[in-house]
């Protein structure tokens, strides 16, 4: 976003004053202020991360590595960064639907609409203020661009990252949604924040995967948000019974943070949980076909994850239920088109049929399975 080079007399404490007052007035909860730099730190980081594997399918990551660790190689004529925050925080327990066997758990982020074209809106909103009132050029980020997120809210001193990889703030815990705003600007910092996790380790034991090889470290390809939205495949024998009940990814680890206590319900109408994603059922979501998927999900996160992938987490869900009455619903995708939810099917039926009835259908089915994985599964 362009706007005519204005002259102004202010000065970089000023405009980070008047933006501030702005971006608070436009409902953001958070706001600070850093020089648009290269950190050896950062790329550093992220470099490891990428050597060790842990971003699993994600490859745009790898792909965007460069640019992602270094706003300036993304837009070399960057002066001014400007990170955002708001809050999303539940009024509910963010885990008290685990362990219910009738009812699938969608992480609180996803329950109400999708965070990034009202955040992208609101982004757009302060960039023109800050063009217009200011000179200068402006572009905004919000999750899929590519820049980190969190390292930049930390430095910006919206809060820290935790030994959750996520960030955490003494005002909001760890329900935080972020974005950015990069500037020709000049701006004043604001002081980065310090890490106060001390000792507490309880996100990192709480993990039902072992996602953390150590603190401040996450391996993607083990945590259950990545395995249930990003991982486009089968989700591997290990996994399945951690996740339990959890349909659309996790938030053990940002819930136990003791940082939450001073966190308060959000107050923004569109983050609020549908009440159909509070406590879903189950066996409802199973039947919705993909055009229901499609309709019912319009406009929330969950959608971009696409129907076969939903289904898959669905009938593994459903095999950890401990229900034999779901039986017939998870018989009725042993013949589904796509073999990811076909394969979880088979796992699911062999966690609550018999043997013998497993054993028939297993005579039935085997011989005209054409898929490895879904064969693999009828021979586990």
């Amino acid at each position: 976003m362009a706007a005519k080079n204005l002259a102004t007399k202010d000065d970089p404490a000023e405009m980070a004053a008047a933006i501030r007052a702005k971006a608070l007035a436009l409902g953001f909860d958070a706001i600070g202020f850093f020089e648009a730099d290269t950190d050896e730190k950062r790329r550093r980081g992220l470099q490891h991360f990428l050597q060790q594997g842990h971003h699993g399918d994600m490859a745009w990551l790898d792909r965007d590595a460069p640019t992602r660790a270094d706003p300036l190689t993304l837009w070399p004529e960057a002066r001014g960064s400007i990170a955002l925050a708001m809050n999303y925080a539940p009024g509910e327990a963010p885990l008290g639907n685990l362990g219910h066997g009738e009812i699938g758990n969608v992480s609180v982020y996803a329950r109400g609409g999708d965070y990034h074209a009202l955040i992208k809106k609101r982004l757009k909103e302060l960039a023109g203020f800050v063009a217009t009132r200011f000179g200068g050029d402006v572009k905004v980020f919000v999750d899929t661009a590519p820049l980190m997120e969190k390292p930049l809210a930390e430095k910006g001193g919206l809060g820290w990252q935790g030994k959750h990889t996520n960030l955490v703030s003494t005002k909001f815990g760890s329900w935080l949604f972020l974005g950015e705003i990069l500037t020709t600007l000049p701006l004043a910092p604001d002081k980065a924040e310090s890490n106060r996790c001390g000792t507490c380790r309880a996100c990192l034991d709480i993990c039902p995967t072992h996602a953390f090889p150590k603190p401040y470290e996450l391996d993607a390809r083990r945590c259950i948000s990545y395995l249930t939205i990003e991982h486009k495949g089968v989700i591997a024998h290990e996994f399945r019974k951690a996740i339990g009940n959890r349909i659309y990814g996790c938030d053990d680890c940002l819930a136990v943070c003791p940082w939450n206590k001073f966190a308060r319900q959000t107050k923004e109408a569109a983050f609020l949980p549908r009440a159909d994603l509070i406590a879903p059922k189950l066996r409802e979501l199973a039947a919705l076909g993909e055009a229901g998927f499609r309709q019912g999900f319009a406009g929330t996160a969950i959608k971009r994850t696409g129907w076969p992938r939903f289904l898959r987490n669905l009938l593994i869900a459903l095999g950890n239920s401990g229900d034999p009455e779901n039986i017939p619903i998870v018989e009725g995708h042993l013949l589904d088109a796509d073999a990811r939810p076909r394969g979880m099917a088979v796992w699911a039926l062999r966690q609550l049929a018999g043997e013998k009835r497993f054993a028939d259908l297993r005579t039935h089915h085997l011989p005209r399975e054409n898929d490895p994985d879904v064969q693999a599964e009828w021979n586990f």
